[in-house]
């Protein structure tokens, strides 16, 4: 079946969120002092999620003050520290490999959280994904620290976990306003494990600024807001898929600021990325006609 117009402009517009995170790495090693990550992730979470509070003026009722804290711990506390983690101590080829497992695990979760189908099409996209971010970003030379592999995995399981989850919650608020609680409590669970683990920042540089502001407005509230607005409407795995966008645009930000090589395994893992990102669509929109997105929905 034809993927509808609506369906199409709700996929491209949560694709612009992992694209922008693909400027991650290359804003973390360049512009950020080295060896902070946790305070680089609570810094990139709370204004962000402050300034958004400021705008939707909703605090969260009942039950989503727990539910918020939960998923601000999985898609942004742990996410993120483990993220900061594996960028610091990996290069981002490998880092990025590691974190490609995500797509497959949401696929598993999917299923036993909301009760969507196992589709053989995305299990061949999510592996498709991690062949092409393979001959991506690995190099021979590539290091493989082990603290900074177990970081990356870890990141992936958290932030499938909060992916899957946000879904079957289906929050009671505008995108917005749940980006606002998500990355507000987020920051918040940072704040204390940051000051007591690591030293005090040093003076901030006008480019440790700029790239703080970077990725906490436009890779944070900015991204987010389309990233939960797309698993309103579109199934996790769907969402999950697009995230082999960031190697990708990570890939070419090397090539194009940084003066690194294309070699010809790279532009073959460029079209194997993007085959399993339309595979990854296709497969989740191969249903029948009328069905829902989910098979067995769960209200708040």
């Amino acid at each position: 079946m034809k993927i509808n117009s609506a369906s199409s402009a709700d996929i491209a517009l949560t694709a612009i969120a992992p694209a922008i995170w693909g400027s991650t790495y290359l804003v973390t090693t360049e512009f950020l002092p080295h060896g902070y990550p946790l305070t680089v992730a609570m810094l990139r979470a709370l204004p962000a999620g402050i300034i958004l509070l400021l705008i939707v003026r909703q605090l969260p009722q009942g039950i989503w003050w727990l539910r918020s804290f939960i998923l601000g711990a999985l898609n942004f506390s742990f996410f993120w520290a483990m993220l900061f983690v594996s960028a610091y101590r990996l290069p981002g080829g490998v880092a990025a490999t590691v974190g490609a497992i995500q797509p497959l695990i949401v696929v598993v979760l999917a299923r036993l959280l909301i009760g969507s189908a196992i589709r053989p099409l995305a299990i061949v996209a999510g592996s498709v994904g991690m062949a092409g971010v393979g001959l991506l970003v690995l190099t021979p030379s590539a290091a493989l620290d082990p603290i900074g592999i177990i970081a990356g995995l870890a990141g992936a399981v958290s932030m499938a976990f909060g992916t899957a989850l946000t879904r079957h919650w289906a929050p009671p608020v505008s995108s917005l306003t749940f980006t606002a609680w998500q990355l507000t409590a987020g920051g918040l669970l940072l704040l204390p494990v940051a000051l007591v683990l690591e030293p005090a920042l040093p003076t901030p540089t006008l480019a440790n600024v700029l790239g703080m502001a970077w990725l906490g407005l436009i890779g944070a509230a900015f991204t987010y807001l389309l990233w939960f607005r797309g698993l309103s409407k579109l199934e996790p795995a769907a969402v999950a898929s697009l995230g082999f966008l960031s190697p990708l645009v990570a890939t070419l930000l090397g090539w194009g600021m940084l003066g690194q090589n294309l070699s010809p395994a790279q532009i073959i893992g460029m079209v194997a990325v993007l085959a399993s990102v339309w595979l990854g669509q296709r497969a989740q929109m191969a249903r029948r006609p009328g069905a829902p997105a989910v098979a067995a929905p769960v209200s708040p």
